[in-house]
């Protein structure tokens, strides 16, 4: 399992402070508060624009909402942030900043996601809490948003409620990695919109080095590798909010271990429907991209994670370029698009050349990550 115990570590003193080690990281014996200091720094040193404020009115405090999913890493970031506050708070009387904490669940509220977010709540209760099902993507976003001319539905059909809009849009890819990515880019999407209604100034993503190192690679894979600049780093986001990493800094295997060695709480309200390592699925028609992708990261991690840290620092370097910035953006994932030629032509260099999407000179403009994913707009699908 990720981030199990050494039992090496043992019979080495702490390194920092001599006391008895209970785990070694990366090649470092810490004991139990060393480990839980080394999680918590690598958080924190990532929210210097967050902290107090003592000229500001408490009701002046920027407000900053975390996507919980339930998972290792935002429930540890959320664990991490309420002990921050609480330290804020007992020193200068004050906090930095507000948390909003959000719960999407795929299709429907689901009765059990919801009693799991109460557990939350009744743990961490100084913070404001919601839940929403995916399909509200369709009721948050603008009527004039260009995402539902995505849907592929008749003009009589154009009444359906939000929820059946979005089963007839998942209904209609053409595979499973289009499915999974069509889904994830609506959960940013509702993510960010709520963050904007509910006047957040950033969001802090809960997602690991080794999560931001699968997405770097499953993104350029499924043709959305220009966007990484805005889905890596720290800073300003085409979606007119500030995304923020915190966890950037630790492997999803250091989480595991400080999940097991802080506050027993703090493991119950961790949940994951399958647990243990990712397996790639028997049938390539149910195997996705980021899939594969997190299958192979879990595996480096165990034994290299030098090569997991590297794949973000050097992504981390990428800069957006300076053409795209004031650009249109794509009418699904909202990133930015290259002037003037759009979908395969815009980032696919030659394929299918002389024949022009269909969508090009409507309302409709997809990156090329996009157009693969929803191939009734002009393009070959994606396969995997």
């Amino acid at each position: 399992m990720p981030g199990k115990y050494s039992v090496s570590a043992i019979d080495e003193p702490c390194r920092r402070c001599k006391a008895m080690s209970v785990i070694v990281v990366r090649s470092e014996p810490l004991c139990h508060d060393c480990f839980a200091r080394y999680v918590h720094t690598k958080a924190i040193k990532r929210l210097e624009r967050f902290r107090v404020n003592f000229t500001a009115t408490p009701d002046q405090q920027p407000r900053i909402l975390l996507p919980l999913s339930l998972g290792v890493s935002s429930t540890t970031l959320l664990h991490v942030l309420d002990l921050h506050l609480k330290t804020q708070k007992s020193k200068t009387n004050r906090t930095g900043f507000v948390i909003s904490v959000l719960l999407i669940d795929d299709v429907v509220q689901d009765p059990a996601s919801a009693e799991r977010l109460e557990k939350v709540r009744h743990q961490y209760p100084d913070h404001d809490y919601s839940s929403l099902p995916l399909h509200d993507v369709f009721r948050l976003v603008p009527d004039d948003a260009s995402i539902r001319s995505l849907l592929p539905l008749p003009v009589d059909q154009a009444k359906l409620s939000t929820q059946e809009q979005l089963v007839s849009l998942i209904s209609s890819l053409p595979s499973a990695t289009a499915r999974a990515d069509v889904l994830s880019t609506l959960r940013t999407r509702l993510t960010v919109e709520f963050a904007k209604q509910a006047e957040c100034e950033s969001i802090l993503w809960g997602d690991s080095t080794t999560r931001l190192a699968e997405k770097t690679l499953s993104e350029t894979a499924k043709g959305r590798g220009f966007s990484l600049p805005w889905q890596i780093s720290d800073g300003a986001s085409p979606m007119g909010i500030n995304f923020h990493y915190p966890m950037r800094d630790v492997l999803k295997k250091e989480l595991v271990s400080y999940i097991n060695l802080a506050e027993p709480e703090l493991a119950s309200l961790v949940y994951e429907p399958s647990s243990g390592a990712t397996q790639a699925s028997t049938s390539s028609k149910n195997t996705t991209i980021d899939d594969l992708m997190k299958q192979y990261f879990e595996s480096v991690e165990e034994n290299f994670p030098s090569i997991v840290s590297n794949v973000v620092r050097t992504t981390g370097k990428l800069a957006a370029p300076a053409s795209m910035s004031l650009g249109q953006c794509c009418s699904l994932c909202s990133m930015p698009i290259s002037d003037g030629r759009f979908g395969i032509h815009g980032w696919g260099g030659d394929q299918q050349d002389g024949v022009e999407p269909s969508h090009a000179e409507g309302s409709n403009k997809l990156c090329y990550g996009c157009t693969r994913s929803i191939p009734q707009f002009g393009s070959t699908p994606t396969t995997t």
